[in-house]
């Protein structure tokens, strides 16, 4: 979603499903309207397993746009069959990305194959998926957004670990094509970051805006450690105002994989996420 001028920033705050993986997909679409939300970012298995038609109806319905789809990605493998069938499986992504009515679909780019060293071989096959995927995408609308994860997901999970990184592959291809995610939960520790979202700003290469926080030490490892937002050491307004400086002018999607938040209403989780978020991002 981009605008020519900025929504005001709540209008702008999307929820991640996983964030509330507690809610149906019917709950989830009427708790976002009920709370005000214009956006929800979705999963792929939930989607399917509901109907990605009928899901798009649902979220239509409730008043709410896409603003991201979760996940395509995993290229990295050797094997070519295995590479073929991470390319079809993509192409479905894209194909379930265009139906919901979502630009943006964010793509992991894979970890390391098993017993492999070579991360910049590893990255180099990212970039041979993109070249392939990127005009398919463009065709249905739809443009591929690489998320950097942080180094600790550098050997099993994604060998983009930077901004930087993410960059050097996306300016590979046009930007109305190939962005980037910026995530406050896999970029707030690189001492690089603030060059890096100037770079890219010419022309704007965010595709997507995520939100967590950091907090220690990690409750359940780290996947599912993320923290509430203001409740650990990224500093969220610095954040937003340099990607709303890079151009960025789309959904700010909270997404937060934690269990103590689902173990908790979800109702009262949103409520939270909001008041953090007028607290701690606007």
């Amino acid at each position: 979603m981009t605008h020519a001028e900025p929504l005001p920033l709540l209008s702008r705050l999307s929820l991640n499903q996983e964030t509330v993986r507690q809610w149906s997909l019917p709950e989830l679409a009427d708790g976002c309207a009920r709370a005000g939300l214009r956006g929800v970012g979705l999963w792929r298995a939930p989607v399917r397993a509901y109907g990605v038609r009928a899901a798009a109806r649902l979220v239509r319905d409730a008043g709410l746009a896409v603003s991201s789809l979760c996940r395509g990605g995993f290229f990295t493998a050797e094997d070519p069959a295995v590479r073929q069938a991470a390319l079809a499986d993509n192409r479905a992504a894209v194909e379930e990305a265009a139906a919901l009515g979502t630009g943006t679909l964010v793509l992991v780019s894979g970890g390391l194959p098993p017993g492999s060293r070579d991360l910049p071989g590893a990255r180099e096959r990212v970039a041979d998926a993109l070249a392939e995927l990127a005009p398919y995408a463009a065709e249905r609308g739809v443009r591929l957004a690489l998320e950097p994860l942080h180094p600790m997901y550098a050997a099993d999970r994604c060998v983009v670990s930077t901004l930087a990184q993410a960059l050097d592959l996306a300016e590979r291809f046009p930007a109305d094509q190939v962005g980037v995610v910026v995530d406050t939960y896999h970029l707030w520790w690189d001492d690089t970051l603030a060059a890096q979202l100037d770079r890219a700003a010419r022309p704007c290469r965010i595709a997507a805006f995520q939100l967590a926080d950091w907090i220690t030490p990690l409750p359940e490892g780290v996947l599912l450690g993320r923290g509430q937002l203001g409740d650990g050491a990224v500093d969220l307004r610095w954040f937003r105002e340099r990607v709303d400086a890079a151009g960025y002018r789309g959904f700010i999607e909270v997404e937060i994989f934690n269990p103590a938040l689902w173990s908790r209403d979800g109702t009262e989780v949103l409520t939270e996420i909001v008041t953090r978020f007028t607290a701690h991002v606007a």
